[in-house]
């Protein structure tokens, strides 16, 4: 996959994973947008890393967006606990 296309399903998985932790973020939706971003390259890492499923297979791999909306999740997660009181 390039850059483009991590990009892209970055884009997708943070709103997949807005979708699935409702509620205020402290950055909006342009800080939302860059974790997940974030969250599919660190959940594509992981994968390719520690579960020995390479990144290179394809945009359409089910494995490659499961690990690119876990690490959305865990980033969205991880910046409510540090960054905001997402339930004010």
């Amino acid at each position: 996959m390039t850059i483009i296309s991590w990009i892209l399903l970055g884009l997708l998985a943070g709103a997949i994973a807005k979708f699935l932790l409702p509620g205020r973020d402290p950055g909006g939706f342009i800080g939302t947008t860059l974790i997940g971003i974030a969250g599919a390259f660190i959940g594509g890492w992981i994968s390719a890393r520690w579960l020995d499923h390479p990144i290179s297979k394809g945009f359409y791999d089910g494995a490659t967006w499961v690990s690119a909306i876990g690490g959305s999740l865990v980033l969205l997660v991880a910046y409510r606990i540090f960054f905001g009181h997402s339930r004010d």
